[in-house]
């Protein structure tokens, strides 16, 4: 993520901007609908906020002739047969809750056979499938999400982003339409508006919370079936999510999500899948309407492969793993970019590349959900300073979980443990390899610190991880890390921020952050979710100068 310089508005901005009265009174006065549903935290490949009770309209068989779907397939989803796994999280396109993290991902096809006095029992159904021709065969999909956030941090950033009791206030608009053009063609565009407020806040990098009205995916998508296999092409601003949770994510803690402008072409056969992809990252500007452009500072490209392993049956359970192979290629400048230097507060500018070569085995076995990543990072970096020395990169990073699944338990439990290694370097060599993991276009902070005190750098991280649905619409969560640095001699590293300790710095145990979060569907349409989280900074952190703080957020989210 290529970070621009902070921009400051007024404390009390939010209450200057007419939508939010607007908005949220539609958002508080609309209860009777569907669960606003986040991806869920134990999700395989992309874990976020937990989920709720999924109340649309099921799909009932009649004489309308339709393609056979999988055994087990998920409603309102495209047919990947066995990659629709882990909430079709193995397709690569997001996770599938009631809604799809990413829209287009949905397919409302399936309405279709639904009768209509069914169907319409949700009203927002008559929005989901729209013929526009006889045969059906040109069909609209209108989307749209309200989302309400506060947001409370009494020492932000370890207590170094200059501010006590930091409040935030943040809205996001944002609406999407899916026109399909037969069976080949189809078109998407999504718009949102982002506002933000509140007292003593920081950190409003430029388009992260504040976003005019502007294009936030626009794709356009031909697909088909060749050579045995689903293929198609998805050119323009989109979503991507087909990449470890640990490396890269969509960027939705803050109001604006990450996007990219480019093109991406998959096939997906029985049992094996392939993405291509090459990305520039969308440039934020949240000053003008419709003024997002493309920045040629940040790109992403590479290849990710899948392969379902023969299913298999463990502990009287269907079981099924999935071993991936991919090639991420990293190319960035900025903050992100730039080393630490062993003075106090120093970074030497520059811009990198990485290359990161990687592997995963995943899914279940059993009553066992099992995850394990690890990935080697090349490259090389590439000072500001003329006459100074590019250094070739040498990092890594091993990323695993193990959960047990007691679904005959009273609120079907999950008891698991993550641990993870992000290797670090050497802030007092110049000219040697450069060490250090780089996550620049960030990794979930739902996957290991929901406050953004600590990033993906430099970092060993252990600890249990619980998760609990007592009520079908009710969802418990429980993370309890504790960080180490993995490298002595290399910074502490936040999101999109290098912490200044160097030397007064002693010791390798950072802290422990734990994380609680609570998820509840309250009414169709409708979540509302709890985060409590902490960070317990170690001795030496605080000798240092890093504080010890809580953090609050809550959500209301409307989701159609």
């Amino acid at each position: 993520m290529t970070l621009n310089k902070n921009r400051v508005r007024p404390r009390c901005a939010l209450f200057q901007t007419w939508p939010i009265s607007v908005h949220a009174a539609v958002l508080l006065g609309t209860v009777g609908i569907h669960p606003a549903l986040a991806q869920a935290a134990s999700a395989p490949a992309q874990d976020t906020a937990p989920t709720a009770r999924q109340t649309i309209v099921a799909v009932e068989k009649n004489n309308t002739p339709k393609p056979a779907k999988a055994a087990g397939h998920i409603p309102h989803t495209q047919d990947w047969g066995v990659f629709n796994a882990g909430k079709q999280a193995a397709s690569g396109f997001g996770t599938m809750a009631g809604f799809g993290y990413v829209r287009w991902a949905e397919d409302w096809s399936d309405l279709a056979n639904v009768p209509v006095s069914k169907r319409n029992k949700d009203w927002f159904n008559r929005l989901k499938y729209i013929r526009l021709n006889t045969t059906g065969s040109i069909w609209l999909s209108l989307s749209g999400e309200e989302r309400l956030r506060y947001v409370f941090e009494n020492q932000p950033m370890m207590g170094t982003a200059g501010k006590t009791n930091a409040n935030r206030v943040l809205l996001r608009n944002m609406y999407g339409a899916d026109l399909h053009l037969g069976e080949h063609v189809r078109a998407y565009a999504e718009f949102l508006w982002g506002v933000a407020g509140g007292s003593n806040y920081y950190g409003y990098q430029a388009g992260t919370q504040r976003e005019r009205l502007d294009l936030q995916q626009g794709i356009l998508e031909v697909k088909g079936h060749l050579l045995g296999a689903s293929m198609g092409v998805i050119g323009g601003r989109q979503v991507f999510v087909d990449a470890p949770v640990s490396m890269q994510s969509a960027r939705d803690l803050p109001n604006v999500q990450q996007t990219w402008d480019g093109v991406r072409g998959y096939a997906v056969w029985k049992s094996f899948r392939v993405d291509l992809f090459d990305f520039m990252q969308t440039n934020k500007k949240p000053i003008d309407v419709f003024a997002d452009g493309t920045s040629y500072n940040a790109r992403m490209y590479g290849a990710y492969t899948s392969t379902a392993l023969p299913s298999f049956s463990f502990m009287k359970q269907k079981s099924q793993l999935f071993a991936d192979v991919f090639f991420l290629g990293y190319l960035f400048n900025g903050a992100n970019a730039a080393l630490p230097l062993a003075q106090a507060g120093k970074t030497e500018a520059g811009s990198t590349r990485r290359d990161n070569i990687g592997g995963r085995l995943w899914g279940n076995a059993g009553p066992f959900d099992v995850n394990l990543t690890g990935v080697f990072q090349g490259g090389q970096f590439r000072p500001a300073q003329k006459d100074a020395q590019t250094r070739p990169v040498r990092a890594f990073a091993v990323n695993g979980s193990i959960s047990w699944n007691a679904k005959n338990l009273l609120g079907k439990p999950s008891f698991g443990i993550q641990a993870d290694v992000f290797s670090g370097g050497n802030y007092n060599s110049k000219n040697g390899a450069v060490g250090t993991f780089a996550t620049p276009y960030v990794a979930l902070p739902y996957y290991n610190d929901v406050t953004l005190a600590l990033t993906s750098q430099n970092l060993v991280g252990v600890g249990p991880l619980i998760t609990a649905a007592p009520k079908p619409n009710l969802r418990l969560r429980l993370h309890v890390p504790a960080f180490w640095r993995e490298s002595t001699q290399d910074a502490v590293y936040g999101t999109g921020k290098t912490y200044a300790w160097r030397n007064n710095l002693h010791g390798g145990f950072v802290g422990v952050s734990p994380q609680v979060q609570v998820a509840w569907s309250f009414a169709p349409h409708f979540t509302w979710t709890h985060d409590i989280a902490g960070f317990a900074s170690s001795h030496g952190m605080r000798e240092a100068g890093a504080k010890s703080g809580m953090f609050y957020m809550q959500t209301m989210e409307f989701k159609f």
